[in-house]
């Protein structure tokens, strides 16, 4: 029986990144706002968590970001407009971020990496295992990775963390994992780690397989966090916490790995966000017609529509 079979309940956040690749957009505004079509960033992953059943959100954030507890708030006098204009879609609108879940805050008063961010949730997480959902992954709601997670976690206790291929010259760009297969080798998907290493040297990655931001985690990775060392960067890294559970699951059970084959947005690189964006509005039904067809007249000009 695993040490922890409750499913997690709670989703995390980390939200307290300053955003610098962004700037001079995010010189005030937060980059988990930054619109993508048009909801910002983090409705995304918040959407993700409630519809994996987690209501329950606590996000760790920093300095200037007031507006994300704005947004996930009640806008009574917009509201009271709105009504007063008959305009039910927009209403219906804003009132959907404010009636997604239970979101709390926490400030990471010094910026000392996702360990420590992760460290901030502890409190309110307590013994229970909890997701931690990183605000730069965007995961399409037509993959459900959050869900299958979730699902091995109650099976077999432990922590679960999320990898996907990626091209070996890149893999000293990731947290990258060593695994092997399940014992009885039913689930071509679902493994077990090993070992992992935060942003290896160029040719020396245990495999080609990155920690992508989707992780469920056992309540002791609170315990292995307190005693974590700063690692890369000066920064306490969640991976070294999980590489200690990996390899001695007495501390806290096992670490499994979902391997991820669908769509994901990293809105974190501005090319990347940029092409999340023309993704998702092609694929928008009020939208996608017209746009699809702009796009595709753009393209054949070279940009001389």
């Amino acid at each position: 029986m695993p040490a922890h079979s409750t499913r997690a309940r709670k989703a995390v956040i980390p939200a307290a990144g300053l955003g610098t690749r962004f700037l001079p957009a995010t010189k005030a505004t937060p980059k988990e706002m930054l619109p993508v079509v048009d909801k910002p960033a983090i409705q995304y992953v918040v959407e993700e968590a409630a519809h994996s059943g987690l209501d329950d959100v606590l996000m760790v954030t920093g300095r200037n970001k007031r507006a994300l507890e704005d947004h996930f708030d009640r806008a009574y006098e917009l509201e009271q407009l709105l009504e007063l204009k008959d305009d039910k879609e927009k209403l219906l609108k804003v009132r959907e971020s404010s009636e997604l879940a239970t979101v709390h805050y926490v400030r990471q008063g010094n910026p000392l990496g996702l360990g420590h961010a992760v460290l901030c949730a502890e409190p309110h997480v307590g013994d229970q295992p909890f997701a931690v959902l990183l605000g730069d992954d965007l995961i399409d709601p037509r993959d459900q990775l959050l869900a299958q997670m979730l699902d091995v976690q109650e099976q077999h206790g432990g922590s679960v963390i999320a990898l996907m291929e990626v091209d070996p010259d890149r893999a000293h760009l990731y947290g990258c994992a060593a695994v092997r297969p399940l014992e009885d080798g039913a689930e071509d998907t679902v493994l077990r780690v090993t070992d992992l290493v935060e942003k290896p040297e160029p040719g020396t990655a245990p495999s080609n397989l990155a920690v992508i931001g989707r992780y469920v985690l056992a309540p002791e990775i609170f315990e292995v966090l307190h005693r974590t060392a700063p690692g890369r960067g000066g920064e306490i890294q969640l991976t070294d916490a999980l590489r200690e559970l990996a390899a001695d699951p007495s501390l806290g059970g096992p670490v499994h790995a979902v391997i991820f084959r669908g769509r994901r947005y990293d809105t974190g690189d501005r090319g990347e966000y940029l092409r999340a964006v023309v993704r998702l509005a092609c694929e928008r039904e009020d939208l996608g017609p017209d746009f699809r067809d702009w796009l595709a007249e753009f393209v054949r000009t070279d940009g001389k529509v």
